[in-house]
């Protein structure tokens, strides 16, 4: 990344040094055009380049070809939000550079917005975190393994327990696969069962033939293509077997589960997925600066945007102006 913006100014790699280069609001303004973009303003309509003019007192433009007018928070994860930019850069520095995530209640008090809020603001962030469409597939050394979130047996009531106990394991949890590249990334999604297919079918739409992929000793990783090297470990016998293992996405569990159990101490599976988009963002650029993984987040905030009903899964009636003003919302309830 970059060292200086375009006045030479220093940018900011410390939390203390974004609070401060982020308390004028021009500063966001720019700072966002620029990395929104960097060749120069695009109409969001019409996708004209360079045909319009800068309202300066609303802080809009005006597209010449389609007549339409739009903002920086168009398109974005910010559109529809009253939260002014300094807010919403100084949540996106602490949710990208914090290893076990920010809860809710932590950040409505960091940045002095209602818990509704910014609960609202870290899922519009987990949208942005998340990659999309997959340009290039894994390849090399590819550990595979599938983990289970919910709650814990031994922290359940006796009669819950009893019902919830069914052989092996608990029922009700949402069981998570994962591939990771030794040394590269890794992916995760929520699938809804463990069998053959649903396991082939990720690794073939995810890992790069040719590939060595690693995996205990599940009975439906059996039979994968011939397309892909498939070593097995038994962890009933050993973890490591010489360069078989999954450790590295054991780990990567471990770090997963502590955030979820510490931080956000309960993930409804509706929304399970943003928290894994969240995880696997920070492990993803694990080796940027923070000002670097900051700026990897802002640059992925077009088109991505998101309704207060799409995010809870129902229509909501619309607020009246007070409640709009309190929960920092303004249209159709969005913040």
């Amino acid at each position: 990344m970059e060292n200086t913006n375009a006045n030479d100014s220093p940018l900011p790699t410390t939390l203390i040094e974004a609070v401060r280069y982020y308390e004028n609001p021009d500063v966001c303004f720019q700072s966002l055009v620029k990395i929104r973009w960097p060749d120069g303003i695009v109409c969001v309509h019409c996708k004209s380049k360079e045909n319009h003019y800068f309202m300066k007192n609303r802080k809009v433009w005006e597209c010449k070809d389609c007549k339409k007018q739009f903002s920086i928070k168009k398109d974005t994860i910010f559109e529809g939000s009253n939260i002014k930019l300094d807010k919403w850069f100084i949540a996106i520095w602490l949710l990208s550079n914090a290893k076990n995530g920010i809860s809710s209640c932590e950040l409505h008090r960091s940045i002095g917005v209602t818990q509704k809020t910014a609960w609202f603001i870290l899922q519009r962030l987990r949208l942005a975190f998340h990659t999309g469409t997959i340009e290039t597939k894994l390849q090399g050394i590819v550990e595979a393994d599938e983990t289970f979130i919910g709650g814990k047996a031994r922290n359940m009531h006796k009669d819950k327990k009893e019902k919830k106990i069914k052989g092996r394991g608990v029922s009700g949890k949402t069981i998570v696969m994962g591939l990771l590249e030794r040394k590269g990334e890794v992916r995760t999604k929520v699938i809804g069962d463990r069998i053959r297919k649903t396991l082939h079918d990720e690794i073939t739409d995810n890992v790069k033939e040719g590939s060595e992929v690693h995996t205990d000793d599940w009975s439906a990783y059996q039979g994968l293509p011939e397309d892909y090297v498939h070593n097995v470990v038994n962890h009933a016998e050993r973890y490591v077997d010489g360069n078989t293992h999954t450790n590295s996405l054991e780990n990567y569990w471990s770090l997963l589960k502590r955030t979820i159990g510490g931080t956000y101490t309960s993930v409804e599976p509706f929304h399970l997925f943003r928290y894994l988009d969240e995880q696997s963002f920070r492990f993803n650029h694990r080796k940027l600066t923070d000002g670097e993984r900051f700026k990897v987040a802002l640059q992925r905030i077009s088109s991505k945007r998101l309704t207060y009903q799409t995010l809870i899964g129902e229509r909501k009636n619309v607020k009246t102006k007070e409640e709009e003003k309190q929960d920092g919302t303004n249209d159709e309830g969005n913040q």
